[in-house]
């Protein structure tokens, strides 16, 4: 995404996950992408992608969702244990049955971190079930 960031003219810089709390104070904004975009407006992604929004929060810091429409799902997941094991581990992993040494490769972000949506069609705001999900 950096990349291609960088290419539409948009100055845009890779950070380190263990960087964040140090550089946040000096950003502007955090963009992250989304494997799922809920209805409630929560997000599933990498896994780390909530500790950089609550950091982007509590540093009063935007944080721009890019998500093709296609992946926003009807789906409600209050919290991690929300997320079903096959999507937050590789097959191989679950076929070992062991999860407890394993750790999962997506987390949840809330919706109360979330401050706007992009896709290819148009900026959503937090109001997702107005804009999308209503069709």
């Amino acid at each position: 995404m950096c990349d291609a960031l960088r290419k539409e003219g948009i100055k845009a810089t890779l950070i380190l996950d263990s960087a964040v709390g140090y550089l946040m104070e000096r950003i502007d904004m955090v963009v992250v992408g989304a494997e799922g975009v809920m209805e409630t407006g929560g997000i599933i992604n990498k896994i780390g992608t909530l500790n950089v929004a609550i950091c982007a929060k509590t540093m009063n810091k935007a944080v721009f969702v890019m998500a093709e429409s296609i992946k926003f799902v009807k789906e409600y997941p209050l919290n991690q244990a929300d997320i079903p094991e096959e999507f937050k581990y590789r097959t191989s992993v679950l076929e070992k049955g062991d999860l407890s040494v394993e750790h999962p490769m997506v987390d949840y972000t809330p919706p109360q971190v979330c401050c706007l949506f992009r896709t290819w069609k148009s900026f959503h705001y937090k109001l997702l079930r107005c804009f999308h999900f209503a069709k």
